[in-house]
């Protein structure tokens, strides 16, 4: 470790004790999004103020705390990430352009920084932990994954991070369009009968595959055979209607769609014209009394079906990372492991939690993630 990394891991230790001398009390076991967040909201706003950090907070009843880029004499820092990984991140192109997707909250609020704030600015952003992680000299370095991570993650040691990879899920077959056709004149029939070509027809697998549709999922880590999806503070993984999973072309291949979880829920006839699909559903006491209400049944983790069915027309594994205060999320993943009816399939599905991986990481970024997320090894 260099004298820079043994600072850096001081600092962060001491940090890290501070905030622990300040906020002695236990949270409960499991832990809530909302209570996740409010953690590590606490714990970058310590970090930032503690260590002289470029940063902002959103406005609202929870306001998120978002790290500035930093330009220093000798190098430059993030608060948001690790410096070794930071400089490994600014220094490979395709990393570095996960760092300029914009924030969607700079766009709502008028920000008080003098800075555009970016995704990946965010405290609570799992991207920002992925790569934190998956970004240092020490877990990826010279085109090898550090061995002990490539064991863990059952990937070759050769394997190299894509971050936010965009693989298709197959669609079902669509009837091809009717085109309109006119009777060929008979000069028209002549020139056909002589200059036709049967070699020059397109294969009929070819026409097949042109009605094929296929519905672009977002992966956040692809090593190699073996796509990621990592979470942090995410209240759940999306709910869909029945109608929306049933388009996918491999849906009953891999799942028994009858074991799927669902849940119902209950909005007034005329909603809002806000998209309220991952909240939790509201209370019915809640609605007022002139407004009927009427329910709906949605599935649960559909982005964890689009992302299972993406690996298995890949013919790739998936991997759900998540944290293992986050107990709802692991169930909700359980809950779709279970449905799956597809033998030969279902042992490349796994989960993997922070805290696990942490474990074969070098002791400056576990240190890293303590202090700032919470994270200990399992």
């Amino acid at each position: 470790m260099s004298s820079k990394n043994r600072r850096h891991t001081k600092d962060y230790k001491k940090t890290c004790d501070s905030f622990m001398t300040h906020n002695r009390q236990t949270p409960p076991t499991p832990w809530s999004a909302s209570l996740l967040r409010r953690d590590l909201n606490a714990r970058a706003q310590h970090l930032a103020i503690n260590s002289g950090l470029l940063h902002d907070q959103t406005t609202g009843t929870e306001p998120s705390i978002l790290f500035g880029h930093e330009e220093q004499a000798k190098q430059s820092r993030h608060g948001n990430f690790h410096p070794a990984s930071y400089a490994a991140i600014c220094a490979n192109p395709a990393w570095s352009r996960r760092l300029t997707k914009a924030h969607t909250a700079h766009r709502r609020v008028r920000a008080t920084a003098d800075w555009q704030w970016m995704e990946l600015d965010c405290a609570n952003s799992s991207d920002a932990l992925l790569m934190n992680i998956f970004c240092h000299p020490a877990v990826f370095s010279n085109c090898h994954l550090n061995p002990a991570v490539a064991n863990l993650l059952g990937v070759p040691s050769d394997t190299q991070p894509n971050f936010g990879v965009h693989p298709g899920v197959p669609l079902k077959r669509f009837p091809a369009r009717r085109n309109k056709t006119t009777r060929p004149t008979k000069q028209q029939a002549i020139s056909s009968a002589l200059f036709s070509d049967i070699s020059l027809s397109a294969p009929s697998s070819q026409i097949e595959e042109e009605h094929h549709l296929k519905d672009r999922t977002e992966i956040d880590l692809q090593l190699g055979a073996l796509f990621i999806e990592a979470k942090l503070t995410e209240s759940n993984f999306q709910t869909a209607s029945p109608r929306l999973i049933e388009r996918y072309r491999d849906l009953e291949t891999i799942f028994a769609v009858e074991r799927l979880p669902s849940k119902i829920m209950t909005t007034p006839t005329q909603p809002s014209a806000e998209d309220f699909s991952d909240l939790e559903e509201p209370s019915p006491n809640l609605l007022p009394p002139t407004v009927s209400a009427r329910s709906r049944t949605v599935i649960q983790g559909y982005q964890l079906i689009r992302n299972v069915l993406a690996a298995f027309a890949s013919d790739a594994s998936f991997c759900v990372l998540c944290d293992a205060r986050r107990r709802d999320l692991i169930e909700i993943w359980y809950s779709i492991l279970s449905a799956v009816h597809y033998p030969s399939f279902a042992w490349r599905l796994k989960l993997l939690t922070w805290q696990e991986l942490t474990s074969a990481l070098p002791e400056d970024l576990q240190i890293f993630l303590e202090a700032k997320y919470g994270i200990l090894p399992a």
